[in-house]
């Protein structure tokens, strides 16, 4: 804490930040709406405001970060678990690995697709999953289980449901 506030006491009560530009449009479901620019900073830059300060790599098994609908998938699914004091860990069925999951971009990338693909109930199981690639406008139906390496592809452009057993 010593050393924040001599950063704070230098900088007028600030940490110097780099800014950042994100291009992105008025409404995130409509690619066609107006473009605008967000604006903001990364609070993990501010490691270089501190002299010897360094970083540590976190395991994946310990830590889930949520950045993509791939990933958010993958919390949802049975591979990751709260515990009792309410932390997310990695299922031990997973080995110490996370399945690697590959979501078309083109329809899920907002959390809209997401939903779409998973409906009321149909998170599937992905504890013992290596990979899953999904291609294509596909919903899951409740209890489906996927094993090793899956991908799945739809090329109609209409949605196809994928119902459990197949």
């Amino acid at each position: 804490l010593d050393v924040l506030k001599e950063v704070l006491d230098a900088h007028d009560g600030v940490v110097p930040l780099p800014m950042i530009k994100n291009s992105k449009t008025v409404d995130p479901g409509d690619g066609a709406s107006a473009e605008v620019f967000q604006l903001e900073t990364a609070m993990g830059a501010a490691i270089e405001s501190f002299k010897g300060a360094g970083a540590i790599v976190v395991d994946r098994a310990r830590f889930a970060p949520v950045k993509t609908c791939a990933d958010l998938l993958r919390v949802r699914s049975d591979a990751y678990l709260v515990t009792a004091d309410y932390r997310l860990v990695l299922s031990d069925d997973c080995n110490g690995k996370p399945p690697l999951v590959d979501l078309d971009t083109k329809i899920y990338k907002k959390v809209a697709g997401l939903d779409k693909m998973l409906g009321a109930d149909g998170v599937p199981s992905l504890k013992h999953c290596e990979k899953l690639s999904v291609k294509g406008k596909v919903v899951f139906e409740k209890g489906i289980v996927f094993k090793g390496k899956v991908t799945i592809v739809n090329s109609a452009d209409e949605w196809k449901t994928l119902a459990a057993g197949t």
